[in-house]
């Protein structure tokens, strides 16, 4: 049963969720805004994005010329800030995954941010930044030296944790390195006693069809913006 707080599910806002708890060393906030540290991840949350308060607060804690990005439902624009990009996203929860561990994978750690960052940048699975490792277990899989396959935890409401950076190497795909990842990385969750959820594009169907086929649900579809601040930029 997913964690309720104040009658809504905490993977609604998953960014506060996190943010007020496991998380919290991470937090940046001021007023109504809250925020990742930028060197760990570039995601924002409103305490009410229908409140002006709530984006005069956003625009103080960012600066001029800021890009922020927050889940949606937001509205289209709003005084002071324009949409910089738009990307339709869905949220899957572990239904049936069979987690288990893999044991060609190993821990992942800071010395190995720059590969990380190298294959994040080759096959664009969602921003990864020099802290993000910070923020949960990461486990990738080495072919001789090289780093093939990536996959670690993000996001931490009350209950859950989000699996991401999940990523394979064009050229050792189809080995079903990804899926064995996400597998080890969901079972250490569940060491935990959390549930493995995770984000994707809404437009990666191969993407959808793996995590359907081995055992996530769709829980609800959203959407990601990046908006701009434009107010004194």
């Amino acid at each position: 049963m997913t964690t309720v707080e104040a009658g809504r599910s905490v993977l609604d806002d998953p960014v506060v969720g996190s943010l007020r708890g496991t998380h919290s060393r991470f937090a940046q906030a001021y007023g109504k805004a809250v925020r990742y540290h930028p060197d760990v991840a570039p995601f924002h949350a409103l305490a009410d994005p229908a409140d002006p308060r709530a984006w005069a607060d956003l625009a103080a804690l960012t600066g001029p010329a800021a890009e922020v990005a927050v889940a949606g439902p937001v509205p289209a624009s709003h005084p002071g800030w324009v949409i910089a990009g738009e990307v339709a996203g869905v949220q899957f929860v572990d239904e049936s995954l069979a987690a288990e561990p893999f044991t060609e994978a190993r821990p992942l750690y800071a010395g190995d941010v720059p590969e990380i960052l190298a294959l994040v940048e080759l096959t664009q699975p969602g921003p990864f930044r020099r802290r993000t490792i910070e923020l949960g277990n990461y486990l990738g899989v080495r072919r001789g030296s090289r780093l093939v396959a990536v996959a670690g935890e993000r996001l931490r409401p009350p209950g859950w944790t989000e699996i991401s950076a999940v990523c394979t190497h064009p050229a050792f795909r189809g080995q079903g390195l990804a899926t064995s990842l996400v597998r080890a990385i969901a079972y250490g969750i569940r060491q935990r006693g959390e549930i493995p959820f995770l984000h994707t594009s809404a437009a990666n169907t191969n993407a959808i069809r793996l995590y359907e086929s081995i055992g996530f649900r769709l829980r609800k579809r959203t959407t990601f913006a990046v908006y701009r601040n434009v107010v004194d930029a």
